[in-house]
């Protein structure tokens, strides 16, 4: 751990550059799927949070992507003309909709998945439990700010 207190700019340019390099190989593995709907990463952001948090608020996308309003129109557009998503009004407040995936949203987004899971499964699984353990409350952290 002592290690950790001395890093040099080098050491963290290099982390940096991994995380980079991850980050566009785990987000290139699902291309092919993405390219036959003519979708790109805007699309899988938006439908990875539509899966992980079934209706979710249009307002509350916007504010976990951190994009701006027209940007998420234009790919709920795409993604509800292409039957992957459905907005349904909310029960108690009839002003607000909520997002789904429909059923070939579902089927879409496990081939998305399942592009991306056999990269990140590997890596986990070669890797010993404390590292995994030590990683995840790493990026928990980049991504906290903390």
């Amino acid at each position: 751990m002592k290690d950790l207190l001395y890093l040099k700019d080098e050491q963290i340019k290099d982390f940096i550059q991994l995380l980079f390099y991850a980050y566009r190989e785990t987000f290139s593995d699902p291309q092919k799927v993405l390219s036959k709907k003519f979708f790109g990463p805007a699309h899988l952001r938006s439908l990875n949070l539509i899966e992980r948090h079934p209706g979710i608020s249009p307002g509350e996308l916007i504010f976990k992507l951190k994009v701006t309003k027209q940007s998420l129109n234009r790919v709920l557009r795409d993604l509800m003309n292409s039957k992957m998503v459905k907005e349904v009004k909310d029960q108690k407040d009839t002003r607000k909709k909520n997002l789904f995936l429909n059923k070939e949203g579902k089927i879409f987004f496990d081939a998305v998945y399942n592009s991306q899971k056999k990269r990140i499964f590997n890596a986990l699984k070669n890797s010993n439990s404390d590292s995994v353990i030590k990683f995840k409350e790493v990026l928990k952290k980049i991504v906290d700010g903390k």
